[in-house]
């Protein structure tokens, strides 16, 4: 498997993830009581899955090897895709700071998460999107075979080294729990 096809589709989990964010937001946004425990499971997927293992393999792995192959990093696609990493950080960390206030009921807990949640929602998808239309087919374009049979590599000694081993299905059956509750 290509590295950016390793990466297109660890993608789909994590707009699968982000509609379920959505649906849960909405139905926080209208008084409805959200299990704090889905809010926890939610925001570790996108502090450990998305940031840690995804962004991770990104920053780590394909965007130094795009640069040696020729993509300049600065006023370029990679520029500008480490600093929407870094603004999903910091909407990550308001999300979780909304979930710890609204686990000790604070008024305006729920009002601040749903704001956060369709700053993040919006930020992320466009980024997929430029990720998956823009980037990744340059990627394509300028590694070889060698170059990308080592991302895989490196991709999956990453995710072992970072979330371990069993991790990711973790993550799966949490996408598909909630999925089932949230968009069923």
């Amino acid at each position: 498997m290509k590295a950016t096809k390793e990466l297109k589709n660890e993608h789909e989990g994590i707009l699968l993830m982000l509609r379920i964010l959505d649906a849960v937001s909405t139905k926080m946004n209208t008084g409805e009581k959200i299990q704090t425990d889905h809010l926890d499971g939610m925001v570790e997927f996108f502090r450990v899955f998305v940031d840690k293992c995804h962004h991770g393999k990104e920053e780590d792995f394909l965007f130094p090897a795009m640069e040696k192959a020729g993509v300049t990093r600065e006023n370029g696609p990679i520029e500008v895709m480490l600093s929407e990493h870094t603004m999903g950080r910091s909407l990550m960390a308001r999300i979780s700071e909304a979930v710890t206030q609204y686990k000790s009921e604070k008024e305006s807990a729920p009002d601040e998460f749903c704001s956060a949640s369709a700053e993040y929602i919006a930020l992320l998808t466009r980024h997929i999107d430029k990720e998956n239309n823009t980037l990744f087919p340059m990627a394509d374009m300028r590694l070889t075979p060698q170059e990308d049979q080592q991302l895989v590599e490196a991709f999956e000694q990453l995710e072992n080294d970072r979330i371990g081993p069993g991790k990711h299905e973790e993550f799966h059956d949490l996408l598909n729990r909630l999925e089932q509750i949230y968009l069923g």
